[in-house]
This record gives structure tokens, C-alpha cells and sequence, in this order.
């Protein structure tokens, strides 16, 4: 994998502009140094549209130059910086010079650890958040919005399993298609999966853990999912490997699912669920579930409570939201549900996108020719801002696996979710 992402292009800009200056007169240089100051003066250097540079007040060398093309970029990124950044950078009014996942980076690590949740800002993403609830028609038009632009355009980077999930490395240096595979074994063997099960997934994607489940484990499943696209896409993988009669793929939300089943999973739905709903998801599994009935929940997640980036949900999530694992609670509580074993892999996360990144860098031109250059950075910008986020721990990946109450037929150790 590449751990230093190409630069940016930069023709637009001469060869030789000034050197950094330690002292600026412009009103436009003392902003940015105050910014580099409250982030801890990172060795980043900003070089403006008159040719300016400004430089941290540590006098260290900056390893990474953001190029601003004009003074109303500068003052919309000022303003609102976590939305314009985003918007600036997709339409190529700031470039990028240096390692874009480092200066992400070295920007989550300079901003509080939890925001203050009466904040400004808390409150106006909270008011514009209501038009994008996970009700029923939300929930259609928030998955249509993000998968489906079109399986081709994700058949260029996500790889041979089409799995947009976490994979799980056994060893740093395996595959993505090695790593996706054992994140699917992972998830069967936590779930203690064997032949015959009836197994209800909601939130299928384009279907590589149900096919997975019913190809190695034996498992009968039925898949729940409101993309359109992928519910074709995953309909035509079940025809083709023979398995049609062992796994069905719904077109229909989850909280539509009806029958009695074995195990539940889901495998990077909770996101789009909305908090609001999540007792409603915890009343689905567990009238979906037998005496004893097992289940697993893979989600995005965070530390402590609080809001998804505001320009990810205005350009690629409308409506995602991480919980925090008290959060995630509030599915299982109300229903009885027992919390059995929890796991947290964000690096496996991080490693998975890098890969992403990696295989997307090579696709930019065929994305190009599908949508646009804005579309292309925009793109760019949310898996690198995602590699940042899992690794400086800002977003967490929890696996949270549960069975019912009642249920006795549990193992007494871990030992089973390592064995083949």
C-alpha cells in the first residue's frame, strides 16, 4: 500500500513565489497564523493567492503546503471550516500539497476531543440533520443518494468481493480480497453459524456475507435491503453461483422484516438507522429471533455521543450518524437483548480504506469520464478523511455480537471465534 498519497497538481501556481515570511502584514496571513496556533502550529504552510506564505510559529518545516486560490475561499473556510474545507477542496479552490490523510490528521488531532453539545454549530447541524431522519421515505432517498450512483463506479475500488465494510487482517500485509473474506469467517464464527441455520441479514450490500454464509456455512438467508441497485446486482451473484434457492435478496427496509430465525445479522446498516430508531431496530431482532437466537451488529462508531463530520453528511452520508456504545445500547435494553462479547477493530477499518484509497487513486480518470473533476476530489477526500478518522481514533468499529435472555447455549470462552 502507498503510505504517502501523491501530491496535488499545482500548474496554476508559479514556481517562484516567495519564500515563507516570518512576519505578514496582510489580514488574510494573521488569520491563518492564528488558525496554525490553535491547532498547535502543525508543519503545515499555507500559501495564498497574492503569493503569501505563512508558516507555523514553531519554525519547523512544514511537510505539507495547502495552496488557496482567493480571499472568498479563505473567508468561507474561516467561517466554516469543517463544511468549506470539504466544498473548496472537491471544486479545486484549495490544493493539497503533501500527504492528504496526514493533514487530516494533524487536524482532528488539534481539534477538542468532544465538542461542547450546546455549541452553535451542534445546534444548526442538529436542525438541518431533521430533513435528512431516517423515516421510511428518508431512509430511501438517503441509501439512493449514496449507493446508487452506480455499481460500476464501486467495482473500480472496492475489490472482488464488492464488501463496502471493514474487512479483517489477519496479518498486516494480506489483501484486501484476504482480509474481506476473513472479516466474513469472522462474523460466521462469532455467530457460531452451521448448516441449516435460518439466518435474516439486514442491510446486505451487494450481498458477499449472505452468499458467504450460505456458500461455506450451509446457512439459509434472507437479506434485507433498500438499494435498488444493489439488490439486482446482489441477485444476479446468487444466480450465477447457483445459490438463488438458498439466499433470497428483499428489496424492503428492515423494519419490514418478518418470520423467525436463527441468527440476525448486520454488517454496516446501523449507521443509516438514525438514533431515534434504534428501539425500534431492538424490537425487529428480537421478534425476529428464537429462544435462542444469536446476533451481531457491525457499525461505525465513536467514543463518546456526538454529530458525523457535517460536510460527509451534506455530500456523501445524508443521515448517517456513528453511536457511541451506550448509544448502541439503547437497541439492545429495551428488549431484553444480552450483550455477550464486543469488539473494536478500527485499524482494520483504517487498513481497509487505505487499500480503498489506493485502488481509487489508480481509477480517478475512469470516475473522471463517469462524473466530474469535483466529484473525483470530493471522493478522494471522504476515504482519506475516513483513513484519518480510524486512526487517529476519532471513529471507532464496534462488533457488538448478542443473543436472547433466555438463551444457555452460549460458550464458555472466546476460543471458538479463532478457530477455522
Amino acid at each position: 500500500m502507498n503510505a504517502n498519497p501523491k501530491s496535488e497538481s499545482f500548474a496554476d501556481f508559479p514556481d517562484d513565489a516567495p519564500a515563507p515570511s516570518q512576519t505578514h502584514s496582510s489580514f488574510a496571513g494573521r488569520l491563518l497564523r492564528r488558525l496554525l496556533s490553535s491547532f498547535g502550529n502543525p508543519p503545515v504552510e499555507f500559501i495564498l493567492w497574492s503569493g503569501e506564505h505563512v508558516a507555523p510559529d514553531s519554525g519547523s518545516a512544514a511537510t505539507i503546503k495547502v495552496r488557496i486560490h482567493d480571499r472568498a475561499t479563505l473567508l468561507r473556510v474561516l467561517r466554516d471550516p469543517q463544511v468549506q474545507f470539504g466544498e473548496a477542496y472537491s471544486s479545486g479552490r484549495v490544493e493539497v500539497e503533501g500527504d492528504l490523510i496526514q493533514l487530516i490528521e494533524l487536524i482532528y488531532r488539534g481539534m477538542p476531543a468532544q465538542p461542547a453539545a450546546n455549541s452553535l454549530r451542534h445546534r444548526l447541524v442538529n436542525w438541518f440533520r431533521r430533513s435528512q431522519r431516517n423515516t421510511l421515505a428518508g431512509s430511501r432517498r438517503n441509501i439512493h443518494h449514496h449507493y446508487d450512483i452506480g455499481n460500476e463506479f464501486y467495482a473500480l475500488w472496492l475489490g472482488e468481493t464488492m464488501a463496502y465494510t471493514c474487512a479483517y487482517y489477519p496479518t498486516a500485509d494480506a489483501s484486501l480480497e484476504q482480509a474481506q473474506i476473513a472479516k466474513m469467517d469472522h462474523v460466521c464464527r462469532k455467530l457460531q453459524l452451521k448448516p441449516g441455520d435460518s439466518v435474516v441479514e439486514a442491510g446486505c450490500g451487494w450481498g458477499s456475507l449472505a452468499l458467504h454464509m450460505a456458500s461455506r456455512y450451509g446457512a439459509r438467508v434472507r437479506a434485507f435491503n433498500i438499494s435498488g441497485e444493489q439488490v439486482a446486482y446482489a441477485r444476479e451473484r446468487a444466480r450465477q453461483q447457483q445459490l438463488d434457492d438458498r439466499v433470497e435478496f428483499i428489496q424492503d427496509d428492515y423494519r419490514n422484516i418478518s418470520g423467525h430465525y436463527d441468527v440476525f445479522a448486520s454488517v454496516g446498516m446501523l449507521e443509516h438507522v438514525g438514533r431515534e430508531n434504534y428501539a425500534e431496530l431492538g424490537r425487529v431482532v428480537r421478534r425476529s429471533l428464537g429462544a435462542s437466537g444469536r446476533g451481531l451488529i457491525h457499525s461505525i462508531g465513536r467514543n463518546h455521543p456526538g454529530l458525523l463530520h457535517p460536510w460527509i453528511t451534506r455530500r456523501i452520508f445524508p443521515g448517517a450518524y456513528a453511536p457511541s456504545l451506550a448509544e448502541m445500547m439503547q437497541i439492545f435494553e429495551p428488549s431484553g437483548l444480552s450483550v455477550l462479547d464486543v469488539e473494536n477493530i478500527r485499524l482494520h477499518y483504517a487498513l481497509t480504506l487505505r487499500h480503498w484509497l489506493d485502488r481509487y487513486r489508480v481509477a480517478e480518470d475512469r470516475v473522471r469520464k463517469m462524473f466530474d473533476d469535483t466529484f473525483v476530489r470530493m471522493w478522494r477526500l471522504y476515504l482519506a478523511g475516513s483513513v484519518a478518522g480510524f486512526e487517529t481514533g476519532t471513529l471507532q468499529l464496534f462488533q457488538v455480537l448478542f443473543t436472547t435472555r433466555e438463551n444457555n447455549h452460549i460458550p464458555l470462552t472466546r476460543q471458538y471465534q479463532y478457530s477455522a
